[in-house]
């Protein structure tokens, strides 16, 4: 028999987890359905217990996943396009359960046959390997694989071919000279890139009353302060971890956010939860350190962006606005954080100006939706019809902060703070600039996403941000 036959005879298995899908489905429905329904942990813990296949049975029956849900890995679909052109069968077989087997299955339309597991029965390692040998002989079949679970396989296989390999499998691979399917190379950048530093820059608000109030030669202070930041910056970065893995399924249908690392599978479910809890507890650690009320202010913080990754981002308006309200929240953190006084003029410039930004935000997503005025933003309340209102209220709230500060200008509290305070009226044409300039880009399909993390890319946003800042210092300065 010639290999032409031998491969119409001999099937490629493909396993699912890590190998077709650069993710663990088990882990990845697990953290999802705990994040969303906390109480199941219990149960959760009794299912593992009852067995894997059990825990994998109850896990797929609550996270109801599409099979266009998942990160596939482009160089496997290839190889199996390439086995299906060539005459050879093509199955999977996987240890996930049934539905999210066949829901993969019926999506890509690739496979002769599924296999799976059961309610009774794990289909991993030893008893994957009996299975295929019960049905193809041994060495009857070639296998694609990536992990420990997998070398029992192997070693029953024709041919292996090893994809995105764990320690186990890349002995074994180097030992058998096994073929190494090549993928394309991930950031090890990929964790830093999970917990978005780069947004750190919001939390320098917490320093905006410590400068306001000419304390920042405070030596005792200006730690307060900086402490207070990354206290912040470690529990955000949590957050945002956590909102990443809720909001996986629609992260991966967007142009851009499917190629975070969680969404792209970059970086696995267990790694991100151990990364989040690290980051809280870091937080907590600093904000031991800091006044009673820091801790209050850092709770409310914590109450308000969990409720919004769960509920609020999917209220109309309701999302723009708590946005704006928790850039606010860190000023008051750095009040809190230094004991220094906070202004009210200062609390309602914040609340127009991150209203806008958050405005921003919304209108550059409705702007990349279809023309359809009908067309929902996806795991949002708006819809294309939405994008004139908000680009309307949005340029408001950006002259409505520029006001605010003009009233605040001509104020007797900047009159008693500054020796020059004359010197503070350009702030207003300053605002105005950046932020009409912000809208008329995005206006034009040339703004990012994220309007922070363009001001910090924009050079011309980072001069204005400067020579706002040296205003401030001027007028502060005694003659």
């Amino acid at each position: 028999m010639d290999a032409l036959s031998d491969n119409r005879h001999v099937p490629l298995c493909i396993d699912l987890d890590g190998t077709l899908v650069a993710t663990d489905t088990l882990w990845e429905g697990l953290a999802s359905v705990l994040i969303r329904r906390p109480w199941l942990i219990f149960a959760a813990i009794a299912w593992a217990i009852a067995g894997k296949a059990v825990l994998k049975r109850e896990i797929a029956a609550r996270y109801q996943s599409e099979g266009g849900d998942w990160p596939y890995r482009p160089e496997v679909i290839e190889r199996i396009r390439l086995a299906r052109e060539a005459g050879q069968p093509v199955w999977l077989v996987t240890g996930a359960a049934e539905s999210t087997a066949r829901a993969i299955a019926d999506h890509l339309g690739l496979f002769d046959r599924v296999l799976h597991s059961t309610g009774t029965e794990n289909l991993t390692s030893r008893r994957k390997r009996d299975r295929l040998v019960a049905l193809c002989g041994d060495g009857g079949f070639d296998y694609a694989g990536n992990s420990r679970d997998d070398v029992k396989v192997f070693d029953a296989a024709r041919r292996a071919i090893i994809v995105a390999p764990d320690s186990a499998a890349r002995r074994w691979g180097a030992s058998h000279d096994a073929e190494m399917l090549p993928l394309a190379k991930t950031s090890r950048l990929a964790i830093l890139k999970s917990i978005r530093v780069h947004q750190w820059l919001k939390n320098v608000l917490i320093a905006v009353p410590l400068v306001l109030n000419h304390e920042y030669a405070n030596a005792e202070l200006a730690l307060a302060a900086i402490a207070a930041f990354f206290s912040f910056s470690f529990l955000a970065s949590a957050v945002y971890v956590v909102n990443d893995i809720a909001d996986l399924a629609n992260d991966r249908h967007h142009p851009r956010k499917r190629l975070r690392p969680l969404a792209s599978g970059a970086v696995s479910i267990p790694v991100a939860c151990a990364t989040a809890a690290v980051l809280v507890l870091a937080s907590i650690g600093l904000a031991s350190l800091l006044p009673p009320l820091f801790w209050a202010v850092l709770t409310i913080y914590a109450i308000i962006t969990t409720v919004y990754t769960f509920v609020l981002k999917r209220k109309l308006l309701v999302d723009v606005f708590t946005l704006a309200t928790l850039y606010t929240v860190r000023i008051v953190a750095g009040a809190a954080a230094t004991g220094v006084e906070l202004s009210f003029w200062l609390l309602a410039f914040s609340i127009f100006f991150f209203l806008s930004l958050a405005l921003v935000k919304r209108y550059v997503e409705l702007n990349e939706l279809a023309e359809d005025a009908g067309t929902q933003l996806k795991g949002r309340s708006y819809m294309g019809s939405d994008k004139d209102m908000i680009g309307q209220a949005g340029v408001a709230s950006a002259f409505s902060a520029a006001m605010v500060l003009a009233l605040y200008v001509d104020s007797k509290e900047v009159a008693s703070m500054y020796h020059q305070p004359a010197l503070l009226w350009p702030l207003c044409p300053l605002i105005l600039y950046m932020l009409l300039r912000i809208w008329i880009l995005a206006r034009r399909s040339q703004m990012h996403e994220d309007p922070v993390v363009f001001i910090m890319r924009d050079w011309r946003s980072q001069l204005t941000t400067v020579a706002g800042a040296c205003l401030v210092l001027m007028a502060a300065w005694e003659m």
